[in-house]
């Protein structure tokens, strides 16, 4: 498995369950429902978070939501495998990290 994966699948995880806890729902039931699984597809790479689909990764390392599980959803794309510490992954649906301006 690539290591890009793995490290997208390590930091969905902690920022899930750190949102978790900053919102007062970090008890260990759902906890254990955020452990992220990948799984190799034919085409894309799926990213499960607990039991359920949440991303799907294809071979340019393109990251995209699910329409359901097993299919892309390509109005849906986050990016790429390089660029995955431009989002914040600890919602329902990730978003971009906007730069901080500041004015001296």
């Amino acid at each position: 498995m690539n290591e890009k994966i793995k490290q997208f699948a390590e930091i969905l995880e902690r920022q899930q369950i750190e949102r978790l806890q900053k919102t007062g729902l970090g008890c260990e039931a759902n906890i254990i429902n955020c452990k992220v699984s990948i799984k190799q597809g034919k085409k894309y790479v799926k990213v499960d978070v607990g039991r359920s689909g949440k991303y799907m990764i294809d071979d340019n390392e393109d990251i995209y939501g699910i329409k359901a599980y097993g299919v892309i959803n390509k109005k849906h794309h986050y990016g790429n495998l390089d660029s995955i510490n431009n989002y914040y992954w600890g919602d329902y649906r990730a978003y971009p990290i906007l730069p901080r301006i500041i004015i001296l």
